[in-house]
C-alpha cells in the first residue's frame, strides 16, 4: 500500500464540525504536527467573533496568510495537519499558495441543525452558535475534497480519512517508455504520490509498471498498474492522467480507454510530440465530454525528464491551474531559479511551439553537421574538430554544440565511434509539420525546410554513392577561411535560424489569437530543453523590447558584422563543392528577404498572364488590382 506522505493535511467545514478534534486525533496517527488556525487569529478578530459579528475578506486575509507561511514550514519537513473553516475557494487559495501540489483538503460536513446543537453544547469558545448561519451563507464546498459525514464517531472519521489519503495518488502517467519513465523518477523524486500504467501484451510487455516501481528507491510509495480501470480508481479528484505515448492515432486510443472510467473535471495531459492541430481536435472532443485536457511540449530528451525539462502547456487554462504545482515542479530552473514551464496558451498552442521547437532543433544539429563537415574538408579529424569547437564555447555555447564536442571525442577501438555510424538521418515528423505549419501561413521558414531536406537527402544512401561516382569532383576542397571566420558563418546562420522559428511563432500566434510571448518562451528554453544556448538568454530581454530580430538595432549590427564571412565561407562551399545547405541558405535568405524591389513582380506578371490573376501597380496606392491583356497589347 502507499505511504502517506510529508503532505499538508488541511480539515476545513464550518464552526462546530469538529475539525479541532479530528484534526488532533489524525495528527496523532500519521505522527506529524497539528495546527489549529483559531489559535492563530489576532487579537481584533477573536474580539469582533466575541461581539458577535462575522469576519469580513479584510479580517480573514492577514490570518490565512500566516497560516499559509506555517503550513510552508511543515511542507519543508514532516508535514502537518492544520484545521481551518477555509470556507471561499478564494480562502484556500490563500492557504495552499506555493504548496498547492502538496496540499490535501479534508471537508467535514453537517448539516446546519447538527452543527448548532454541537455550538450550544460547548463552553468557552470565542464564537457563538448566532454566527453560525453567516459560516453557511459563505460556504463554498470544494469540489475535489474528502467528504466526510461528521455523524460518524471520531475514530472512524478518523480511518476513513487515513484510508482515503493512503490509497488515492495525486497524479497519474499513462506509458513507460523512456520519457515516461523518466518524468515518473522526476515526479516522485520531489514528493508526489504517483500511480503508474503501462498496457499488458503477452510475451511482450508484462508487469512493466510493477517491474518499474520495483527497481528505484524513490518509487516505492507509487501504485503500479497494468488495468487501466484500477489505475483511474487510485487518482485523487479531480483526477489529473498524464499520456506519454506516441503521437497519433495511438493518444486517440488511450483517450478512448480511459474515457468510460473518468468524471467530469478530470484531466488529461499529452505530453508527447502531438501535431497540434490534433490537439485541438482532442481539446474541443474532450470539453464535449466534460474532460479537460492540456496539450502540452515536453523537451529534454530522457536526461531532461528527469532531471526537469522544458514544458510547454496550452489548453485549458484552468486545467493548467490543476496541474501548474506538478508541471512546474519537475520542471528545469532558469537562471533567476523560476520554473522553465509557462502556460503558454489555448487550443494546441503548447504542441504547436513545441514542434516550432524541434524545427529550429533540427536547423542547430544540420549547422554542426555542416560545420563537421567542413572542419573535415580542412583536413581535420574528430578530436581536432572538438577542440575547434570547445574554443566557441565562449561566445557561442548551446547544449547542441557541447553534446558535438562529446560525440566527436568518443571512440571505439582506434577509430572515433562517428566515423562508424550510418550517414542516414532520422525524423519522427516534426520537422514535417513544421515545413507544413510555414506553407500554410505563407511563412518563409526556409532553414528549418532545408535542414529536413537534408535529412531526407541523407536516407537515399545507395543513390548518393553512385553519385558520388558520377559527380564528385576528383580535387581535394581548397577551403580558403579561418576557423574564426567559419564560427561567424555558424553565428550569422543560427541568427536566421531563430528569426525565421520566432518569426513563425508569432504568425502563428496572430492567425489563432493565442496572444504568445515570445520572450515568456524564451525563458523557458534557456534550461532543459535541447536548443537552450547562451543565445536563447539573450532573446529573453530582446523579445521584451522587440518581437523581430530583424529591427532590433543590436541584432542588426550583429548581423552585418558577421555578414562578410558568412559570404566567404559559403561561397567557397559551393565552388569546392562542399555541402553546406543550410549555412547556404542562411545568407541566401537574408540576401532574397533584403531586396526591397524584387523579382516577383515578374512573377505576378506571369501569373497575369496565364491565369488572368491580376496584380497590382506600385504608382497607384489605391490597392486597386489590374488585369492586362498581354497577347493584344
Amino acid at each position: 500500500m502507499n505511504q502517506i506522505k510529508p503532505h499538508i493535511i488541511f480539515l476545513m467545514g464550518v464552526s462546530g464540525v469538529g475539525k479541532s478534534t479530528i484534526g488532533s486525533l489524525l495528527a496523532e496517527t500519521l505522527n506529524i504536527p497539528f495546527f489549529d488556525g483559531d489559535d492563530y487569529h489576532p487579537e481584533q478578530n477573536i474580539q469582533k467573533m466575541s461581539q458577535g459579528k462575522s469576519l469580513n475578506d479584510d479580517d480573514r486575509f492577514g490570518w490565512l496568510q500566516s497560516l499559509n507561511q506555517i503550513a510552508f514550514e511543515a511542507s519543508q519537513n514532516k508535514g502537518c495537519v492544520m484545521v481551518c473553516s477555509a470556507l471561499k475557494e478564494s480562502y484556500r487559495e490563500i492557504l495552499s499558495k506555493n504548496i498547492e501540489a502538496y496540499s490535501k483538503w479534508i471537508f467535514l460536513n453537517g448539516s446546519f441543525e447538527q452543527i448548532k446543537k454541537r455550538i450550544n453544547n460547548r463552553s468557552g469558545h470565542f464564537m457563538s452558535s448566532d454566527l453560525l448561519q453567516s459560516q453557511f451563507d459563505i460556504l463554498e464546498a470544494p469540489k475535489y475534497a474528502i467528504n466526510v459525514d461528521i455523524s460518524l464517531t471520531p475514530k472512524k472519521m478518523v480511518e476513513v480519512i487515513s484510508k482515503q489519503l493512503s490509497e488515492k495518488s495525486a497524479f497519474g502517467l499513462f506509458g513507460l517508455g523512456v520519457m515516461g519513465k523518466s518524468l515518473a523518477r522526476n515526479l516522485a523524486s520531489k514528493g508526489f504520490d504517483i500511480s503508474l500504467f503501462n498496457r499488458h501484451v503477452d510475451g511482450q510487455e508484462e508487469d512493466v509498471a510493477k517491474n518499474f516501481k520495483d527497481e528505484f528507491e524513490e518509487l516505492s510509495t507509487a501504485l503500479a498498474f497494468d488495468d487501466v480501470a484500477l489505475f483511474v480508481n487510485s487518482l485523487q479528484k479531480p483526477r489529473k492522467v498524464m499520456l506519454m505515448v506516441n503521437a497519433g492515432k495511438t493518444v486517440d486510443g488511450v483517450i478512448e480507454d480511459l474515457l468510460p472510467f473518468l468524471e467530469n473535471g478530470d484531466i488529461i495531459i499529452d505530453g508527447g510530440n502531438s501535431n497540434f492541430n490534433d490537439t485541438k481536435k482532442r481539446f474541443d472532443y474532450l470539453a464535449s465530454k466534460n474532460i479537460r485536457f492540456v496539450g502540452t511540449g515536453v523537451s529534454g530528451g530522457e536526461e531532461g525528464a528527469l532531471k526537469g525539462p522544458s514544458i510547454m502547456p496550452g489548453g485549458d487554462l484552468e486545467a493548467y491551474k490543476e496541474v501548474q504545482p506538478y508541471l512546474e515542479t519537475i520542471a528545469a530552473k532558469d537562471a533567476n531559479d523560476l520554473p522553465c514551464c509557462t502556460f503558454i496558451g489555448t487550443e494546441g498552442s503548447g504542441h504547436f511551439v513545441k514542434m516550432v521547437h524541434n524545427g529550429i532543433e533540427y536547423v542547430e544539429m544540420q549547422l554542426l553537421a555542416e560545420v563537421f563537415t567542413i572542419l573535415k574538408a580542412k583536413g581535420h579529424n574528430p578530436d581536432q574538430i572538438a577542440d575547434i569547437l570547445a574554443s566557441w564555447k565562449a561566445t557561442t555555447n548551446s547544449y547542441l554544440l557541447e553534446i558535438t564536442i562529446d560525440i566527436l571525442r568518443k571512440k571505439e577501438g582506434n577509430d572515433w565511434l562517428v566515423n562508424r555510424i550510418m550517414d542516414k538521418a532520422g525524423n519522427k515528423g516534426t520537422g514535417n509539420w513544421t515545413t507544413i505549419s510555414s506553407t500554410q501561413l505563407g511563412v518563409p521558414s526556409t532553414m528549418i525546410t532545408s535542414a529536413l531536406f537534408a535529412r531526407y537527402t541523407s536516407f537515399y544512401k545507395e543513390e548518393r554513392i553512385e553519385a558520388n561516382r558520377n559527380f564528385a569532383p576528383n580535387n581535394t576542397p581548397n577551403l580558403n577561411f579561418s576557423a574564426e571566420e567559419l564560427l561567424e558563418a555558424y553565428h550569422f546562420a543560427r541568427l536566421m535560424n531563430h528569426y525565421q522559428g520566432f518569426k513563425l511563432i508569432q504568425e502563428a500566434s496572430l492567425s489563432n489569437n493565442w496572444g504568445l510571448n515570445l520572450s515568456e518562451l524564451s525563458r523557458i528554453w534557456t534550461n532543459g530543453c535541447i536548443i537552450r544556448s547562451d543565445f536563447m538568454m539573450e532573446l529573453v530581454s530582446i523579445f521584451k523590447v522587440s518581437d523581430n530580430l530583424l529591427k532590433n538595432d543590436e541584432i542588426i549590427q550583429r548581423i552585418k558584422a558577421l555578414k562578410p564571412s558568412a559570404q566567404k565561407v559559403t561561397s567557397q562551399c559551393i565552388l569546392n563543392e562542399v555541402a553546406a545547405p543550410n549555412l547556404i541558405e542562411s545568407i541566401s535568405f537574408l540576401n532574397s528577404f533584403s531586396v526591397a524591389n524584387s523579382s516577383a513582380n515578374l512573377l505576378q506578371a506571369q501569373r497575369d498572364y496565364f491565369g488572368a490573376h491580376t496584380y497590382q501597380r506600385n504608382d497607384d496606392h489605391t490597392n486597386k488590382f489590374y488585369h492586362t491583356d498581354w497577347i493584344n497589347n
